[in-house]
């Protein structure tokens, strides 16, 4: 199994500098590519400063300047928010800037926050529509001299300018769920992306079958990876431990609130949850943040990962996005690097 990073901007208070934000986001890519994790990822979000990414493209092609081994991925581009030409393109000058270290994640996107100032109108059924439209056409303008009618995306026949430097172009990972988006991403030549949140290792493992029985039911195609997103904190002490669930249950907390899309924002904030509101939540607590994600010292991290490894999952991505202080992140991945990742070099 290898191992790579999921990480963004995050903004919780008004009073945390957005420049000193992004110092911290690209010391901790650098703290990645150092310790020989295998990629960084960082996603596209908009108006939100509890995710602060408007085109990772940009932080990409930043980071390949700052780094030297490591890939760098979409984790991920939202669909919806794209014409396929354009894309194709960015995607392309992209991989070409950064010497084909590109991997290109896709999703339908997650927030109706989002849907409603960039496509008004559009739910997450329509936006997975649009997005199993859009990436068979990225793959053919890569190839070239591609014309399609669509139900979202009509054009003559064109060539993705430039083209990738990689061969077929970058990977692509979908982010999937449900079986149909498994089944697609596997009939399409396109890696997987789980994500479990808070249902823990039984999601975890579901997730795993659905994507066995895709591969099964498609087996004239080779067979792609598959990638597991998780919140991870590794920790100095059973009280460190603790401490982190509690934080990463805020997280969460907003998450959800970010999510449903009920409460006001100013400012790109969401207005602040209250300590009873927190406690209130239905599902989310810190015993359960402790139970549904790798919250543990380092012997214990590794046995819940090894769990994984033999579930066939080819990559495990650290989610380091949490709220927490960068001096906590930072301790979090030393740890996580020196002392998890060697037991399975």
């Amino acid at each position: 199994m290898r191992f790579s990073l999921f990480v963004h901007m995050e903004r919780v208070t008004p009073d945390q500098d957005q420049r000193q934000l992004y110092d911290d986001f690209i010391a901790l890519a650098k703290m990645a590519d150092a310790g020989g994790m295998h990629a960084v990822w960082t996603g596209e979000h908009h108006g939100m400063d509890f995710t602060i990414a408007p085109n990772p493209f940009l932080n990409l092609i930043d980071l390949a300047h700052q780094t030297h081994n490591i890939r760098l991925g979409t984790g991920t581009i939202i669909a919806p928010f794209w014409h396929p030409i354009r894309l194709a393109g960015e995607a392309a000058m992209t991989d070409m800037i950064i010497g084909g270290r590109l991997d290109l994640g896709v999703a339908r996107g997650a927030y109706s926050y989002e849907y409603e100032r960039m496509v008004p109108g559009m739910d997450a059924w329509d936006a997975g529509l649009r997005m199993r439209e859009l990436v068979p056409a990225v793959q053919k303008l890569w190839q070239g001299d591609y014309a399609q009618e669509g139900e979202y995306y009509s054009f003559p026949q064109t060539t993705s300018s430039p083209k990738p430097v990689q061969e077929n172009g970058p990977p692509i990972w979908v982010a999937a769920r449900d079986p149909n988006s498994h089944e697609f991403a596997v009939a399409n030549g396109c890696h997987v992306q789980v994500t479990p949140l808070w249902q823990g290792d039984e999601e975890i493992a579901k997730l795993m079958d659905t994507f066995n029985a895709a591969c099964a039911k498609f087996a004239d195609q080779p067979r792609p990876q598959i990638m597991l997103l998780n919140h991870t904190y590794i920790a100095e002490n059973a009280e460190d431990a603790q401490q982190a669930a509690e934080e990463i249950n805020r997280f969460y907390c907003y998450f959800g609130a970010w999510f449903k899309n009920e409460r006001p924002v100013s400012q790109g904030l969401i207005k602040e949850l209250n300590a009873d509101e927190i406690a209130a939540h239905p599902f989310y607590s810190p015993q359960a943040m402790l139970r549904d994600n790798v919250i543990a010292t380092p012997q214990d991290a590794i046995a819940r990962i090894q769990t994984y490894a033999d579930m066939g999952y080819d990559e495990y991505a650290f989610w380091i996005d949490s709220g927490m202080s960068f001096a906590r992140k930072q301790a979090s991945l030393e740890r996580f690097i020196k002392d998890v990742m060697p037991a399975f070099a």
